[in-house]
C-alpha cells in the first residue's frame, strides 16, 4: 500500500553500527585457530563483561555454473560431528590479503576452480552474541578449472564435490537437510537475487564496512 501524500517514507530496516566504550580488553585464551577475548564495556549506565571468539573473519563463495547449478563441497566439521554440505570458504588469515583475493584463493584451493565474474552476494555475522566472525559471501560465475589440482590435507583431504541445481539446494534448506550457514544464506540470497534480475549484487571490491575490527 502506498503512503498517503505528504507522509514520511518509512525508514529502511538496517543494523546500526555502535561502538560501546571499552575499558578493558585482553586475550583470555589462545587457541589453535581462534582466541577467546574478554572485554569490559560501558552500556546502559552500567559496566558489562563479555567473553567471545576473537575471529579473523572469513569469505565464502557460491559458485554458479551456466546451467544454474551450485558447487557444493562436503567435509567433516568436528564441533558439530557432521560431514556438512557447504560452499567453498576460508579464513581471512593472510596478512594484507583482500577479501576478494582470499575468495579467489579459496575457490582454487577447495574446488580447483577459477571464475571470471565476481560479485558480493551477502554479508553475515554468524554468531554475534559470542563471536566477532563476519563472513562475506561472493557469487562466482564464468567458471573454469585451474591448471593444477590443489593438494589438500586434514579435514580437506577427503572433500567431496557435487554440482546441484540451485532449486534443489533451496529444497534441502527448507526441508532442514542442509544446515551450513554460509550455504543457507548464500543459496537463499542467490535465489532471491536471481528472481530480481541480480539487481542486489555488489561490486567485488565493495568496502566491507560491517566487518569488526581485529586486535
Amino acid at each position: 500500500m502506498s503512503p498517503e501524500p505528504g507522509a514520511l517514507e518509512p525508514e529502511l530496516i538496517a543494523d546500526e553500527p555502535f561502538e560501546a566504550q571499552v575499558t578493558e580488553s585482553h586475550r583470555s585464551f589462545e587457541g589453535r585457530v581462534w582466541d577467546i577475548r574478554s572485554e569490559t564495556f560501558a552500556y546502559n549506565d552500567g559496566m558489562l563483561t563479555r567473553d567471545f571468539v576473537d575471529h579473523t573473519g572469513a569469505v565464502a563463495i557460491l559458485a554458479l555454473d551456466d546451467e544454474g547449478r551450485v558447487l557444493l563441497i562436503r567435509q567433516y566439521r568436528h564441533p558439530v560431528r557432521h560431514r556438512e554440505w557447504e560452499i567453498p570458504a576460508g579464513l581471512l588469515d593472510v596478512e594484507g590479503e583482500s577479501p576478494l583475493v582470499a575468495a579467489q584463493r579459496e575457490l582454487a584451493e577447495e574446488a580447483d576452480l577459477t571464475a571470471g565474474d565476481w560479485n558480493v552476494l551477502a554479508e553475515i555475522h554468524t554468531s554475534p552474541g559470542g563471536s566477532s566472525e563476519a563472513i562475506r559471501i561472493y557469487l562466482a560465475r564464468g567458471l573454469a578449472p585451474t591448471a593444477t589440482p590443489y593438494a589438500r590435507t586434514d579435514e580437506e583431504a577427503d572433500i567431496e564435490t557435487r554440482w546441484v541445481p540451485l532449486e534443489e539446494v533451496i529444497d534441502g534448506i527448507l526441508a532442514r537437510r542442509l544446515q551450513n550457514p554460509s550455504l543457507t544464506v548464500g543459496a537463499l540470497t542467490a535465489h532471491a537475487s536471481r528472481e530480481r534480475g541480480w539487481e542486489s549484487l555488489g561490486s567485488p571490491e565493495e568496502p566491507w564496512t560491517r566487518r569488526p575490527r581485529r586486535y
